[in-house]
């Protein structure tokens, strides 16, 4: 009768170490969902690009942008070229083609998808660099986030030929009213010195 019962109560301590190792799975896998958000790193930006019908207004060269948020998460992206999507004739948006083609041609809308950190608020910067030797007149870029379209931007206008193998573009994030008008602080990028450096085809 001892021994029974030395036997079942050897069974109970073994089926409560058998719950409590499952039980601990469960919670690491419960801790790991919370730490989802922190794994999602990436975050999916599809970037819009016109360029104008100025004469000589495109280009072949390679194109970078980089654009974020006011908390300093900054996206890069050197050769914009091999991320193209798709070419959106402005005549007629609704027909999207869908075979790769160059992009930034003259009066054409180029569309790319962008990987990259995750912003945390709305983008509000957004600058072009053009490495190459001929040059490239762009109209307006707009960005937008699949994961969270309140985190999109707003269209940031150029409307001129692009100085090359500098960047170029607007901070809207920090603004400042003064009696002249709105002063936009100009962002600087003298820390990674590599990024200035053109970009070899």
């Amino acid at each position: 009768m001892k021994k029974m019962r030395k036997y079942k109560d050897s069974s109970i301590f073994a089926l409560f170490v058998f719950f409590f190792v499952f039980g601990s799975g469960t919670s690491t896998t419960a801790t790991g969902k919370n730490l989802l958000p922190k794994e999602k790193e990436n975050c999916t930006y599809l970037v819009t690009i016109e360029t104008t019908c100025t004469r000589g207004a495109d280009t072949s060269n390679h194109v970078s942008i980089r654009f974020g948020d006011s908390k300093s998460n900054d996206i890069l992206v050197h050769h914009l070229n091999s991320k193209h999507l798709r070419r959106v004739d402005p005549l007629e948006p609704e027909v999207l083609d869908d075979v790769p083609r160059k992009p930034f041609q003259a009066c054409m809308v180029d569309q790319f998808q962008v990987k990259g950190q995750c912003v945390d608020s709305a983008i509000c910067y957004l600058y072009l660099k053009l490495s190459g030797s001929d040059d490239w007149r762009p109209g307006y870029a707009q960005v937008r986030m699949f994961e969270g379209s309140h985190f999109s931007s707003e269209y940031f206008y150029f409307r001129r030929y692009l100085p090359r193998h500098v960047w170029h573009g607007t901070d809207l994030c920090d603004t400042e009213v003064t009696p002249f008008g709105i002063k936009y602080k100009r962002k600087v990028f003298g820390k990674k010195a590599p990024l200035d450096q053109p970009l070899m085809p």
